[in-house]
């Protein structure tokens, strides 16, 4: 078996390598440098690095990569990092990367969010060599799962990374790759202020795929009763879109009946 590091930032990419330290020595975890974050902006760790801290891998944070960093590894499982990697480090060794879409289609930064706002009913996982161009190398494993009506962008991750770990356990002993199509390529566009509003012109179901697609992570904003709200859970009655679990801006999370209870 390979000598593994993973390269890993977001809580997709944490809950892929405490995954896959489960079953692998990792030697180390590559993640981007400590950021100020949430409302008090304190500087914290990445998700990643919490999760290589308390199972004792050692931590790699380089501001970018460049031809200098050496990697104790013949092989490096990249999930949600999110830093470029440069050909001088992609030619040294094999680096896999975990995407969870069906690729080509929702290549980018967000391919989960894009696909519940798509109102798609299928996605899974791919695991492909890193090249230069935008998740576009060569594929090792893919295998797809259904989207449940009620799944959210958080149950849509949560199974990604199990399958994730499974595939790549099929495909480290001995990686063997096909070329991706060039048919089918759409791409998953970082998610942006505009994308959390709802938008009244939106159909009900459109603002209720934007609701899951932002939850439980980053939230879907709209205006309910009088207020600016932003929106964990909603539901369709009829043709209306009718909020669950919101926030008011500068509150904590609560019933929507509670909301409403309190402004009366």
């Amino acid at each position: 078996m390979p000598r593994i590091g993973v390269a890993a930032t977001a809580p997709f990419g944490a809950e892929v390598l405490e995954r896959l330290a489960e079953g692998y020595e990792v030697a180390f975890c590559l993640t981007r440098p400590d950021r100020p974050r949430g409302r008090g902006r304190r500087v914290a760790p990445t998700a990643a690095k919490a999760v290589a801290e308390r199972l004792a891998i050692p931590v790699l944070q380089p501001e970018r990569l460049t031809s200098e960093l050496e990697l104790d590894a013949e092989v490096v499982v990249v999930a949600a990092y999110g830093l470029l990697i440069p050909d001088s480090l992609l030619e040294r060794g094999l680096w896999l990367n975990v995407h969870p879409s069906l690729l080509p289609r929702w290549r980018g930064a967000a391919p989960v969010e894009r696909a519940l706002m798509a109102g798609d009913r299928e996605t899974g996982v791919t695991i492909h060599r890193t090249v230069t161009q935008l998740d576009a190398g060569p594929i090792a494993a893919q295998r797809a799962f259904p989207v449940a009506e009620g799944d959210d962008a958080g149950a849509v991750f949560a199974r990604a990374a199990v399958l994730a770990v499974e595939l790549l356990g099929k495909v480290l002993p001995e990686p063997r790759f096909r070329p991706q199509a060039d048919e089918g390529v759409t791409y998953a566009n970082k998610i942006e202020a505009a994308d959390r509003v709802l938008d009244p012109a939106l159909s009900a179901e459109q603002r209720l795929n934007r609701v899951r697609a932002l939850s439980p992570h980053i939230g879907a904003v709209g205006e309910f009763g009088g207020r600016r709200l932003i929106v964990w859970r909603a539901r369709l009655e009829g043709a209306e879109l009718v909020p669950v679990e919101v926030q008011p801006e500068g509150k904590r999370r609560m019933g929507y009946d509670e909301f409403l209870r309190g402004r009366r």
